[in-house]
């Protein structure tokens, strides 16, 4: 799961020092016992002794790399979002002007992306309620999404392929947070939440009605 956490992103590396590139390894073996750890327990109930003896290393060699364990769960969350951004970004499957295609595309890498980091997924969403750096980092995430999100509906009218309609922005704002929130809710197991398996469908269809006003695609 945290394999992909291996390269360097282009994000901060919040509360690090710089090191030499020998220390790395000891960044990852924190970053991945943080995400096992994540998935086993809250954040509040994990210590930085935990992490440190997880990833082999001192409680002092720990704060050499971050500041505290709030550092480790901001880094991670760059890191996922990173690795969806990337994802999103690939080529759809289908023909070049398949509008199905490229928006299935998008939305099934971050299903699959947030999926395989569940457990720092659901970290984020609990953390943003009591810290201001999480909730400021994720704002700042949701906007960039926002924009991509108004700026293809604007193009998508543009070319004459979508109606005009409700601002693009705020149309974009209403469907980016309702696929956090169905993510959210599916894979935190709450009641009721969309089965994982019709994810993807359900949030293209309501997008592409959205967007285009057209009839639901069938099941991909």
């Amino acid at each position: 799961m945290t394999e992909t956490f291996a390269k360097d992103t282009g994000r901060p590396r919040r509360g690090r020092r710089e090191s030499r590139p020998s220390g790395d390894d000891r960044e990852q073996a924190i970053l991945a016992t943080a995400e096992r750890l994540l998935g086993e327990r809250s954040l509040g109930e994990i210590s930085v002794d935990d992490l440190a003896r997880g990833a082999g290393i001192s409680r002092p060699t720990f704060y050499f790399y971050f500041a505290s364990k709030e550092a480790v769960l901001l880094t991670l969350i760059d890191r996922v979002v990173a690795e969806a951004d990337a994802a999103s970004s690939a080529p759809p499957t289908g023909p070049p002007a398949d509008r199905t295609a490229h928006w299935r595309t998008v939305i099934d890498a971050f299903l699959a992306t947030f999926r395989a980091h569940r457990a720092v997924t659901l970290a984020a969403a609990q953390a943003r309620g009591g810290n201001p750096e999480v909730r400021e980092l994720w704002a700042r995430v949701t906007e960039t999404w926002v924009r991509q999100a108004a700026h293809a509906i604007d193009s998508e009218r543009d070319r004459g392929a979508a109606p005009d309609g409700l601002p693009a922005r705020d149309l974009a704002i209403a469907l980016t947070a309702m696929t956090e929130r169905v993510l959210h809710a599916t894979f935190a197991a709450e009641r009721p939440a969309l089965a994982e398996d019709r994810v993807v469908d359900t949030l293209l269809g309501i997008w592409l009605a959205s967007i285009y006003q057209a009839p639901t695609p069938p099941p991909g």
